[in-house]
This record gives C-alpha cells, structure tokens and sequence, in this order.
C-alpha cells in the first residue's frame, strides 16, 4: 500500500485520534486495519498497544516512529505564517511592509501602490528598521544597522515574523533601490540564503528564492531584480531545488514557454540530491529532486512548453515518469501532450522513446485539441456522445489553452460555447488575455454577460481584476457589462 500524504498544516491531536482509532478496530478484528498493522509495523504484535499504533500512523505518512512524526508537526508549526492573513496596523512601518509585500493570498491589483504611496508621504519609512531597508533596498543604511549588530540580518520581525532577506525578496515597490546590494549585505552578516516560511502550514517552503522569482496562482509578478537576486541567492548556497518556485513558474498560474529560471535552477543543480535545510526540516513530505523533475517535465507537456521540453530532456528528465500532482491524472507525459493537443511536444518526447495508444474516448479528446477534424469523424460518433454527456467541460479547457481552433471546432460538434464549469471559456480566455480566442467565442454566440460561480463575476470582470488589457478593452468596446 502506498504511504499517506500527511495534510498541510497537519495537527497531532487529529493524529492521536486517529491512532487510537485504528487501535481500536484493530482490537476488533477489523481486516482493514490488521491489514495496516502487519505492512506499517516492523515487528507487527499480537496485541497491539497504543503506542503500536502510533508507530504505524507514523510509519503510514513515511516517518520512522511518533516522536519523529510529532517532531515534524512542531516543525512545521514554528514555520508556518499566513502573511495573507494579517490585519491592517496602525504602525506605519508595519503597515508598510504589509503592503509592499507579495502574500499570496490577499495580493489584489494596486496594493503594493499602496505603499508606494506611503513611502512618498513618510520617506523616513525607508529606514525605519532592518525590515523597511531591506525592502527597499535602503542598501548603506542597512550595512550601518548590520555593522552595529550583525544579528539583525536573521532577526524576525515586521507583520509576518520574518527575516528581513524575505522582505526584500518579496516587496514590489515601483520606487527603485539597491537590492542586489542589500542582499549581499544582509548575506555578508550571516542571512540564510535558504530563509523561507510554510504558508499557513503548507509544506512547500516559500523561500526567498520563491519570492524573487514571483510568479503563482495570481501571476505575481517577480521582483524588479528577480534574476539577479535569484543568482545571488544560489551562489550564497540556496538550495535550487525549490519546489514553490518550480509551481509557481510551471503548474501555478499563467504559464510561458520561459526556460530562464530552470536553466539557473539546473545550472545549480536542480535535480540532484542534496541535504538542504529544508529537506532536513520537513523529510518525507518533501518531494524527491527526482520527483521535481518528473513533474515539471509533465508540466511542459500539459501546458504544452516545448522549449521547457527541450531542456528538461536534455538534464536527464524521464520521459515516461509520472507527475505526483493530481492535475497531472497518473498520465505520462506524451499521454499528456496528445491530450492536450500540444503536437511539437508530444514529437519531442515521442522521439525520446514515448509511446502511447490512445483509445475510445481519449483517442477523441486528442483528435479534438489538436482540431483534426478528420480524425474525429473516422472515430465515428459514439465517442462524440459520450464527450457530450461527459465531459462537455472539453471546450473550456480548449478555450483555457488558447486552442482557437479547437473550440471552433468543439462549437461545431454541438460543444456548448457558454457551458459553465466554474467559469465559462470566455471567462477562461479573457483571464489569459487570449484576444483571439475571445473573438472567436463571441463570433460563436458565447454570451458576455454569464457570471462564474465562484466569485459572481463576467469576463470582462476577470480580465480587469487580473490586469490583462487588451480582451478588457475588446469587451468594453462590445459594450459588455462588467
């Protein structure tokens, strides 16, 4: 049986009753949980005990005995911190700082504004404590602090109880400072390169590597210095196996076939095993740099990223290991690609020695995303139904990839331009700033007007909220309601 995922911000009392639990049916004669003694246990007893069934709750989610496991839940607990969820404050520095800074999760358009604004009123703010220097890059200021204490370089403080080296890697202001000179500052004075936090429990660490490359679920964007400050950091020694990077850069957000952040990533040695501090933290919750590799490989092929592709082959990738994520569905990576129409890919890995047979209702779904139309109706028409009755969601993810093509081709076979899976394809492609798609959905009679079910918001809602431009200003120009 393959080991547990322990949950994010896991708690031990959840775990306690959870073995006492499985004590309990145990001693009933339950087969399920015997079942669990006899794998988990080393020395499976007769009469179990509770702290037999500790052990094997332990040993279930990968760790050797309880107090590990206990060890490990303390861990994560002195480390998790929920920037996103920190108040207002009436102390201007804090105030600051919790406005400058990237938080993934309460990051809205004009925040960071925010504090350029009160940068502007309040100059002094710049040098308020290590925290505001580093975070605006307030470079001499912050040797001087450093000078007369060196300690303040890993000190914790400011909203989210962090390091100052966090705070400048995360900050977004549009006022420019010297970043790149804080940080060899703070390094200078002893900063952990590998600094991170487990967002409110989440056991991918968001390091400073993390927040100088930006990127996620809100398109963060990365910092002005990005590249440079990312470089320093590995040079200092950070670990390039960072697993929240490589998310936010590839399953997380709005994807780009950009290779710069793996090449400095690998040129580091991304990939290889190492004993970073992180990986000493968390253990077995951490993902093996195998596994990193194997997952962004069939990133690119879901995304469809054949220059991601290229490089990741070219490191060693395997070209039919399966991604851990979910998203991923236990597919390959050419099973992936073929799926999702992305045909240089699927060449690419098929001439690394992928293969692949695709039937039914797959062979169908492929046939479809990459708009062959030819070979949909060889397939004849029951594979058509059942997509229909099924799956009908498969012209939003057309629509979410910018396969323009594809959904015309889906609308033409009887697709619905407006069905509503969370979000409508219009709202999908005008989240991705895809003009052309929306056009075409418009041309096919999607209706503008329809709100998602999550935030009860339209197209043109989306594509104000997240920046992109110029499907706002198509949608405007329709007259379509925001």
């Amino acid at each position: 049986m393959p080991l547990h995922h322990l949950p994010d911000n896991p708690s031990l009392e959840r775990l306690r009753k959870q073995a006492k639990t499985l004590l309990q049916h145990a001693k009933a004669g339950d087969p399920e949980a015997l079942g669990l003694v006899a794998e988990f246990h080393p020395r499976p007893p007769r009469a179990p005990q509770l702290s037999d069934a500790q052990l094997v709750t332990a040993r279930m989610y990968g760790f050797a005995s309880w107090p590990r496991l206990k060890t490990h839940i303390e861990t994560v607990a002195r480390y998790s911190r929920s920037p996103h969820q920190v108040e207002a404050s009436e102390e201007l520095p804090e105030e600051f700082l919790r406005l400058a800074c990237l938080t993934y999760g309460a990051d809205y358009p004009g925040r960071t504004g925010e504090a350029d604004l009160l940068l502007t009123r309040h100059p002094h703010l710049s040098t308020a404590n290590v925290f505001t220097m580093a975070a605006t890059g307030s470079a001499e200021a912050l040797a001087d602090a450093l000078a007369a204490n060196p300690g303040l370089a890993r000190t914790q403080g400011g909203p989210f109880a962090w390091e100052p080296l966090l705070y400048l890697t995360y900050a977004r202001l549009a006022a420019p400072g010297r970043h790149l000179e804080a940080a060899r500052v703070l390094l200078r004075h002893g900063a952990d390169p590998d600094a991170g936090f487990l967002w409110a429990g989440l056991t991918s660490p968001f390091t400073a590597l993390t927040g100088a490359f930006g990127g996620g679920e809100g398109d963060q964007p990365p910092h002005p210095q990005g590249a440079a400050l990312a470089r320093l950091l590995l040079e200092a020694g950070a670990d390039p196996n960072d697993s929240q990077t490589l998310y936010n850069l590839g399953l997380g957000g709005g994807f780009a076939d950009d290779t710069a952040h793996l090449e400095l990533l690998l040129e580091f040695g991304l990939g290889r095993d190492r004993r970073g501090p992180w990986r000493a933290r968390l253990g077995p919750t951490l993902q093996s740099t195998r596994q990193l590799l194997r997952d962004e490989l069939a990133t690119a092929a879901l995304r469809g990223g054949p220059r991601r592709t290229r490089l990741l082959l070219a490191h060693g990738a395997e070209v039919d290991g399966l991604g851990a994520h979910p998203a991923y569905g236990g597919r390959t990576p050419y099973e992936l690609a073929l799926l999702n129409g992305h045909i240089e890919v699927a060449d690419l890995l098929a001439a690394a020695g992928a293969s692949a047979n695709l039937k039914d209702l797959d062979a169908f779904t492929a046939a479809c995303m990459r708009a062959d139309a030819e070979a949909v109706a060889d397939l004849g028409p029951a594979p058509l139904a059942r997509a229909l009755a099924h799956h009908p969601e498969l012209i939003n993810r057309a629509a979410g990839q910018g396969k323009t093509a594809a959904v015309r081709l889906l609308a033409g076979l009887g697709f619905d331009v407006d069905h509503l899976h969370g979000s409508t394809p219009l709202h999908d492609a005008a989240w991705n700033d895809d003009v052309e798609t929306v056009t075409a959905l418009i041309d096919l009679g999607a209706d503008p007007a329809v709100r998602d079910t999550r935030f009860d918001a339209t197209p043109l809602g989306w594509a104000e909220h997240g920046g992109k431009h110029r499907v706002a200003v198509f949608l405007r120009d329709l007259g379509t309601p925001g």
